[in-house]
């Protein structure tokens, strides 16, 4: 009899402990245009994934900050409905001494840049124009495309010929192939 509760027991502790050790996902995030792609999944037991990557999590109205043991990264985000716009961050380098601020041409390892001109005007990756204002009070530059394109709002650090941006990416739930 001692033993059958012993193993009762045993076996309700483990499940317990099972329960409590496994998180329920309660956020699935993809991109608007890979709207069946998973990019970002929150739990309710504090861990999340990014990119296929692990993290713990925790989270304000504002940020998403993401941890491992030995990296950590923040993530800005803002409510849209039911869905988010998700900034990530892109590093880019300035090609040349093209003025002062973020006037110049700026590039990325993979081939992506950003043109702002002393006019107001910008270039994305030579395929998308427009104007552009910098606050810089708000680290912000508000780009108006020429095409039917909303505005897009990039929140930016620069650091001499270095400029980190916060790039907007409209997400929406997770959904099923098929969907």
């Amino acid at each position: 009899m001692k033993m059958k509760k012993l193993v009762a027991g045993t076996v309700l502790f483990l499940s317990l402990l099972s329960l409590t050790g496994c998180g329920r996902k309660t956020e699935s995030w993809a991109y608007n245009h890979e709207p069946t792609q998973e990019v970002l999944a929150l739990y309710s037991n504090g861990k999340a994934t990014y990119k296929g990557d692990e993290y713990k999590y925790k989270r304000d109205d504002s940020y998403i900050y993401l941890k491992t043991k030995d990296d950590s990264t923040q993530l800005h985000y803002v409510k849209d409905g039911d869905n988010i716009i998700l900034y990530e961050k892109s590093v880019y380098h300035r090609s040349g001494s093209d003025g002062g601020g973020v006037v110049g041409l700026w590039t990325q390892d993979n081939g992506w840049s950003y043109q702002f001109t002393e006019e107001g005007k910008f270039s994305e990756d030579n395929i998308f124009y427009g104007s552009y204002s910098v606050d810089e009070e708000q680290k912000c530059i508000k780009l108006m495309y020429d095409d039917p394109l909303q505005d897009a709002y990039l929140y930016y650090e620069l650091e001499g010929d270095e400029l980190t941006i916060d790039y907007p990416w409209p997400m929406v739930p997770t959904q099923k192939e098929g969907e």
